[in-house]
């Protein structure tokens, strides 16, 4: 079958290609920096000593070579390879900082230009190329410390050519964060590059295009995904401030993005600074986000409503942040994840429900995995998403989330004793004739969170539906799961009789699950997966299991957390907080 997708990425790869040798056949013009660029970027001093050692980790894998440059190395895939050309890992050796670390950062870099300098290999794109000169900028003068004459020029050639290929490559990069590198990276180098000013103006007038392209007026990306929003946020202050450092301001659309997106990203932080875990994004490197949202100086509060399809609760020292939208569509599609309803939940600085993560850097089958519906903290019906994959793409191997939910009605509220969300969505109808609604209730104190879940068959033709449904099953009913994803820090202990559950957190809180009696308790084995870990993580989920015989089905749960007394532990639930039969 005729491909467009796959014909539009060759067209691509050869434009890029023959841009690039391009670009190395220009006249050398730059020979230093308008002014000294200062370093914004964020590294870690354990990675960068890392890195020294040997230990090249990359996308989810560790590959070990003491004492070789990272450019003998065999990039094991795709992702891999595009970590070693985008320069990121120079921030983890400029925070080391000691001579060994810049000594291996000039090894590497004048490795770069020796064996890619010419216009070729993987790091050629508009996206890795402006990620590639921000980290050059940033620390030109960590690494051209003590460097000879010959190497300084071969540096700013170099400079010159990646920044003469992205004037005329950055349209090539995907909307959204790859267009934003692209265009950061080109206005980076044009204000700060002998030479290049007037590269700088048509950059500077596109990145403010794409903000009102691309972010919405929730503050929002497309891809609904919290991480990177935080980039693309981190990319406009950086940009932002670049233009501040030579006399200019940035333009009306810029500056109103900014502040668009910190409101959100505030709605999108949990009580201990992390980020919650939505649609293929991470927690975000530790004190990123609140670096992030310091350097903006916007000081807007969380807006009312949703952010970027969120919904966030928040009281006393927890934080609990619900999908309340519909998965992304179209292209965003191809990362989108199934978690309709699904929350997380964060006790002061330790994570307590969380949902399983992105397993895009373990394999195609963990990623596909920690898309679908159960790897979050939703219910699902007999196993299925609330929204369906389809087949792969033969040549990407990347398939589309489709037939999800299409509605999605909220309503956030007060309730007598804190807040009070309302959601609910038709992902299953189409195949059950079910409406999943979902009730969540967080005290003012923050020590209590009490939840409904419904499925109900609304109208007739839904009705019908689940008719069907049920006698396909030989009427035995609709299996329904409904999930908690534990954090792998949490110690969890099913009770005596399978009533309850008590997970302790390392900061010392218990808190306990209990339901309404109504249905099956048990704590399985679940999975965490981190995109800085070697392989996904062992954790457990508490699944609360029943079956749905008639048009309405309710099932009620609470978690709250438990205190110390002088006689031991106290639950501070509600003495019988299932009492009435309505």
């Amino acid at each position: 079958m005729f491909n467009m997708t796959s014909l539009k990425a060759r067209k691509a790869r050869f434009l890029n290609r023959w841009h690039a040798r391009a670009a190395t056949r220009t006249r050398a013009q730059v020979k230093g920096f308008v002014s000294s660029p200062e370093p914004r970027t964020i590294g870690s001093f354990a990675r960068g000593r890392q890195l020294i050692a040997g230990n090249f980790l990359f996308a989810g894998t560790l590959v070990n070579a003491p004492g070789q440059s990272m450019w003998a190395i065999e990039p094991p895939d795709a992702n891999y390879a595009a970590e070693l050309q985008g320069f990121s890992w120079l921030d983890d050796l400029a925070a080391l900082g000691d001579p060994a670390a810049r000594s291996a950062a000039q090894d590497w870099l004048w490795g770069w230009i020796e064996i890619y300098g010419k216009g070729k290999g993987p790091g050629w794109t508009p996206d890795l190329t402006g990620r590639r000169l921000i980290r050059w900028i940033n620390h030109a003068l960590f690494v051209l410390r003590g460097q000879e004459a010959a190497q300084s020029k071969a540096f700013y050639r170099s400079l010159e050519q990646q920044t003469q290929f992205l004037s005329r490559r950055w349209r090539g990069a995907a909307p959204g964060l790859p267009r934003f590198e692209a265009l950061t990276g080109l206005i980076y180098a044009g204000l700060a590059l002998e030479g290049q000013e007037a590269l700088a103006d048509p950059a500077i007038k596109a990145l403010a295009r794409e903000c009102s392209i691309q972010i919405d007026d929730q503050g929002g990306l497309p891809t609904r995904n919290p991480e990177e929003l935080l980039a693309v946020f981190t990319l406009l202050t950086w940009a932002g401030a670049a233009l501040h450092d030579v006399g200019r301001t940035p333009p009306r659309e810029h500056l109103a993005a900014i502040e668009r997106i910190a409101p959100t990203l505030r709605s999108l932080r949990h009580a201990d600074g992390g980020l919650a875990r939505f649609h293929g994004g991470g927690r975000g490197v530790e004190g990123w986000l609140d670096h992030a949202l310091a350097a903006s100086n916007v000081r807007a509060t969380q807006p009312e409503g949703l952010a970027m399809g969120y919904a966030r609760l928040s009281a006393g020292r927890t934080s609990v942040v619900i999908d309340a939208d519909t998965p992304p569509v179209e292209d965003a599609s191809v990362n989108a994840h199934a978690s309709t309803l699904a929350f997380e939940l964060t006790s002061g600085r330790r994570p307590l429900v969380v949902n399983c993560g992105s397993g895009a850097s373990f394999g195609l089958e963990w990623r596909r995995a920690g898309r679908a519906t159960p790897s979050h903290s939703a219910l699902s019906l007999g196993g299925f998403s609330s929204a369906r994959l389809a087949e792969p793409d033969r040549h990407s191997g990347l398939e589309e989330l489709i037939d999800g939910p299409t509605h999605v009605p909220v309503e956030i509220s007060s309730a007598p004793d804190g807040l009070r969300f309302q959601g609910g969505h038709n992902g299953y109808v189409k195949s059950h004739g079910l409406t999943h609604a979902r009730t969540l209730e967080l005290t003012l104190d923050g020590r209590g969170l009490a939840g409904e879940d419904m499925l109900l068959a609304m109208e007739d033709g839904d009705k019908r539906r689940f008719d069907a449904a049920l006698d396909a099953g030989e009427l035995k009913g609709l299996r329904f799961d409904i999930r908690f994803h534990l954090h792998p820090d949490v110690d969890a202990t099913l009770d005596l009789g399978g009533a309850a559950v008590s997970m302790a957190l390392k900061s010392g809180e218990i808190w306990v699950f209990r339901h309404d009696g109504a249905h099956n308790l048990s704590l399985d084995p679940g999975v965490y997966l981190e995109t800085t870990r070697l392989k996904p993580r062992a954790a457990q989920q508490i699944v609360l299991t029943g079956m749905a015989f008639t048009y309405a089905t309710r099932i009620r749960w609470s978690l709250s957390k438990a205190q110390e007394t002088a006689i031991g532990v106290r639950d501070l639930s509600m003495d019988d907080p299932y009492s009435d039969d309505d």
